[in-house]
């Protein structure tokens, strides 16, 4: 399978996904573990790429999005943003939200 459908695949096939250097558990830059203490304080599942382990989806992953830099945090298909804009809208209150609207959805 192409890389870029891959990648589509993941996107459309997970309501909250997020490709970061590292794991939840261990993320590998500063950035990724601030987006993940984001999404975590949500309180919702989500799917996760590790961009290290997948050089493919790490070369290409930025063309696909039109978004050069790591983390990247897609909702519903969506690309939302990188560790700025997702820390900006957990601060803001506007995260939780979209992520539980996403995983409900799914769930249903």
């Amino acid at each position: 399978m192409d890389i870029m459908e891959t990648i589509r695949e993941q996107v459309e096939g997970n309501p909250v996904i997020l490709y970061m250097k590292g794991s939840p558990n261990q993320p590998q830059c500063g950035f990724s573990a601030r987006t993940v203490e984001a999404l975590m304080a949500c309180g919702e599942r989500f799917a996760y790429v590790d961009i290290l382990e997948n050089p493919d989806i790490r070369a290409n992953l930025p063309k696909y999005a039109n978004w050069p830099t790591f983390p990247q945090l897609w909702v519903n298909g969506e690309l939302i943003g990188g560790c700025d804009i997702i820390a900006d809208m957990h601060q803001k209150g506007e995260l939780a939200p979209l992520v539980k609207e996403a995983a409900q959805k799914a769930a249903e």
